[in-house]
């Protein structure tokens, strides 16, 4: 039996094919990838470090932005990622080629961070083989960990509020674990937070915020 293979989509097809009908895309190793609709509570995490990220901005006075959408580029291209929460440096933007007319940043310089809510959401992909599912924890801990890794953005936010991960992640046994990865060199490395541990991140020094805070975020109120 022969198999047919499929010639991988370039950033360019990516963002020429974007349709409007209100869903989410990615790229993913030249994969149009259908991200499966956010549930609720996902939403609401995502919206809470949102604003709380925001307060600091204004209080710190920074010159950074949380774009509505936007995507990272990642260096070989083949990715292309719409992170949950996207800080952009106002600063860089202008020397970013792809952002006034695609929305898309590939500079590390103008992501000081980027924030990835882990869920229980399946994305699809549009390919013309069958349908191929994807759990997003193992996309957030593992490829956009090393994509983001590669490309040298300063710190990278994990909050797996369900305990998603897998153990060598987040620990046996599981436990919902909100991860910072801070660029040293050319690595990330990783601070876990549980609990009502104090979220300690390099970008906002002065974040008066726990996990528990964080995941209570999602709880009905």
């Amino acid at each position: 039996m022969t198999q047919t293979l499929i010639k991988p989509v370039t950033y360019e097809e990516f963002i020429e094919w974007y349709p409007s009908d209100g869903k989410h895309y990615e790229l993913h190793d030249g994969v149009i990838i259908e991200m499966a609709p956010p549930t609720g509570d996902h939403e609401k995490i995502v919206g809470f470090l949102a604003v709380e990220i925001a307060v600091e901005l204004r209080r710190l006075k920074l010159p950074y932005t949380i774009p509505k959408s936007a995507f990272v580029k990642t260096p070989s291209a083949k990715s292309v990622y719409s992170p949950d929460v996207l800080l952009l440096n106002l600063d860089n933007l202008d020397n970013e080629p792809l952002f006034q007319k695609e929305s898309t940043v590939t500079q590390p310089e103008s992501v000081p961070l980027v924030v990835e809510v882990v869920s229980t959401a399946v994305a699809s992909s549009r390919e013309t083989r069958p349908t191929r599912c994807l759990t997003n924890w193992r996309d957030d801990y593992h490829k956009k960990f090393a994509d983001y890794e590669e490309m040298g953005i300063p710190e990278f936010w994990i909050a797996d509020y369900k305990g998603l991960g897998g153990k060598k992640f987040i620990g046996d046994p599981k436990q919902p674990t909100f991860s910072v990865c801070q660029l040293v060199g050319d690595e990330y490395i990783i601070t876990k937070f549980t609990g009502n541990d104090l979220i300690i991140s390099p970008a906002f020094p002065q974040l008066n915020l726990t996990a528990q805070q964080v995941f209570d975020a999602a709880l009905p109120r």
